[in-house]
């Protein structure tokens, strides 16, 4: 998930500010003065769906949000041969596969994926990032919720997440991710959710996720569902970001998966 760039909003009724030191998101990094999505507000008009130099990847941890930072495309990044993929790469629609226990303890290659995927995150300025992302179809995500890479105790790395349980209460902020550059739109989830998962260990986790972070982590776990956030964005939202959509598809050319 990327970080989200300021954008002049008009709010009439404040419901829930992500800026706010409540405020929470499972792949976003802490400071007050960080933020990744945005504001929810029962009447949110955004003057621009498409925010120039905007990061946005899911998942965060920590109370606050992190700073506002302007996108980055890594490129080849040191240690690691992955690269983000971008839309509408195939990797981003084909179905993932649930990682085994074997390949967890006859292996480092899963947790090796894990430590590359996290070199990438950081450098793209990211909080959090999925493994199809980075065209690798597991069924694996990985986290940061400061987005500093010096914070190294706050990682998260979840092996065959599920969501168990959501709320019936929802919220709507502006979201926007590291595989769909320059963009960004309001999106409806659920203000609070059960997961299940595993460790690099294979040992379960079983966490219950709220406001911020609850929406980084149902982001990122659309990924691995072939899912990705336009696919919930409103017909008149998905209609200010199409422009963009369409250089996407015209830049990669050929072949991708829409």
């Amino acid at each position: 998930m990327a970080r989200k760039r300021n954008r002049s909003m008009t709010l009439t009724t404040l419901v829930f500010s992500l800026t706010a030191s409540r405020s929470r998101a499972f792949l976003t990094p802490s400071s007050s003065s960080r933020t990744s999505l945005s504001f929810h507000s029962s009447s949110v008009q955004s003057q621009n769906n498409r925010v120039p130099k905007f990061l946005s990847s899911l998942f965060m941890g920590t109370t606050n949000p992190p700073p506002n930072k302007e996108e980055v495309d890594p490129g080849v990044v040191e240690g690691t041969d992955l690269r983000i993929v971008k839309y509408p790469h195939p990797a981003l629609r084909a179905e993932n596969a649930e990682i085994t226990q074997d390949e967890l303890k006859k292996s480092t290659e899963i947790k090796d994926l894990a430590r590359g995927m996290l070199k990438v995150m950081y450098a793209a300025e990211g909080v959090g990032l999925a493994a199809p992302q980075v065209g690798v179809n597991k069924r694996l995500m990985v986290y940061n919720p400061s987005g500093d890479s010096t914070k190294w105790l706050e990682e998260t790395i979840m092996i065959n997440p599920k969501i168990v349980e959501y709320s019936d209460a929802s919220d709507t902020e502006i979201e926007g991710c590291l595989s769909f550059p320059d963009m960004s739109g309001e999106v409806t989830r659920s203000k609070w959710i059960k997961v299940q998962a595993m460790n690099l260990k294979g040992k379960p986790i079983r966490k219950k996720f709220n406001g911020w972070e609850a929406r980084i982590f149902q982001h990122e776990y659309d990924h691995l569902d072939g899912t990705v956030y336009i696919d919930r964005l409103t017909e008149e939202v998905r209609s200010t970001v199409q422009p963009r959509l369409d250089e996407l598809i015209e830049e990669f050319g050929d072949d991708g998966a829409l």
